[in-house]
């Protein structure tokens, strides 16, 4: 019997979902993230258990002049997936300048910061402290490459495989972690919250209107 903890990486999902849309026209961001992992438990061998799911992601507090209903729809969507008992580590936007090449001139950039870093500090802890035996990182960023490579070095009864966002299967990982899978259109579409949503207090969450 093996204990699986998913590690979601929230902004390559996020990715994943603009690539799915504009291929399929659906807008599949109410996206059930608890029960899409719990259907794939029945991959890690018979009575394979869910430790938990951390999601990993930032809020753009930077847009609350610019767009504020964007980090309310961020924000309710987090509200969704902790009622679903998901674990949620947050990390930041920082301001960077970036030179543009055609107006030869500095404008100011925001960069999600601190994702890669949270989930290669968190799948080095739950290795060492033996809460699963399998962990499953939904994410096919190749930033990852270092912090897997050092937890299978240190962990070798340990496995780590990656369950690649439709549309973000990568080659390095794949060859990194053979056992990874990718997740299907059809999955996105089948795994979506009931809209709307009843959280565990009785309230009632509605899906944005522009998803």
């Amino acid at each position: 019997m093996s204990a699986v903890t998913f590690l979601i990486d929230g902004f390559n999902v996020y990715h994943s979902l603009l690539r799915f849309k504009r291929d399929t026209g659906f807008n599949a961001k109410w996206l059930d993230l608890a029960s899409l992992c719990k259907s794939y438990l029945h991959l890690f061998g018979k009575g394979a258990t869910l430790e938990s799911i951390r999601y990993f992601s930032a809020v753009p507090h930077y847009l609350s002049r610019q767009d504020p209903a964007k980090i309310q729809r961020h924000q309710t969507y987090l509200k969704c997936l902790d009622s679903m008992g998901i674990k949620i580590i947050l990390g930041r936007f920082k301001e960077k300048d970036t030179y543009c090449p055609k107006c030869r001139s500095l404008f100011l950039k925001h960069e999600e910061k601190e994702t890669d870093v949270s989930i290669g500090i968190t799948l080095l802890e739950i290795f060492f402290t033996h809460v699963c035996d399998i962990a499953v990182i939904v994410s096919g960023d190749t930033d990852l490459s270092p912090a897997v490579r050092k937890c299978q070095s240190l962990f070798s009864r340990k496995k780590i495989i990656f369950a690649f966002p439709y549309a973000r299967k990568n080659k390095e990982l794949f060859t990194l972690a053979p056992d990874s899978f990718s997740i299907s259109a059809k999955q996105y579409i089948r795994y979506q919250f009931p809209n709307p949503i009843t959280l565990k207090d009785g309230q009632k969450i509605y899906k944005p209107r522009s998803w």
